[in-house]
């Protein structure tokens, strides 16, 4: 066998057979190394997203922070406006779910900047926040309060 075929049949197996003269590899070379491609491409395609992590994921049909915690919307905040009006006291009893300056929008989620410059999560351009009198994951004890406050959905 010869360098070039030994080299193919170590990476293809069956390149050790003799090629058609002048035609080159057979069409099942051909066909191999498209597959090869293609999954080379799609596991480089989930590299990239693996990157890019939700903010929050769905608990009991609600939306749980990374610490367990649930999740909510404000009705004065509204959609799409880049940011929280809930800034104060109002956000020592509903602390914001935070973003890094890094963090970039993701599906749903996106980024509003706070009063104070800090970034917060939001999904379909609301805000979302914490209650501070939720003691543990699966408290939803926010919901419903001052019938503003309501539990964050996917």
């Amino acid at each position: 066998m010869t360098g070039n075929r030994r080299v193919l049949a170590s990476v293809y197996p069956g390149a050790d057979t003799p090629f058609a003269p002048d035609t080159g590899p057979t069409m099942h070379h051909a066909t191999r190394i498209a597959a090869l491609l293609g999954l080379a491409t799609a596991l480089l395609g989930g590299c990239a997203s693996m990157g890019a992590s939700s903010p929050a994921k769905v608990t009991d049909g609600v939306l749980v922070g990374p610490n367990g915690m649930t999740l909510y919307t404000f009705d004065k905040d509204t959609a799409g406006s880049g940011k929280s009006v809930c800034n104060g006291p109002c956000a020592t009893n509903w602390p914001p779910l935070m973003a890094a300056d890094s963090d970039k929008p993701n599906g749903d989620y996106s980024v509003v900047t706070r009063d104070d410059g800090k970034k917060q999560w939001a999904l379909k351009g609301k805000p979302l926040y914490y209650w501070v009198k939720d003691t543990k994951p699966g408290d939803k004890t926010g919901d419903g309060v001052l019938s503003v406050w309501h539990t964050a959905t996917p």
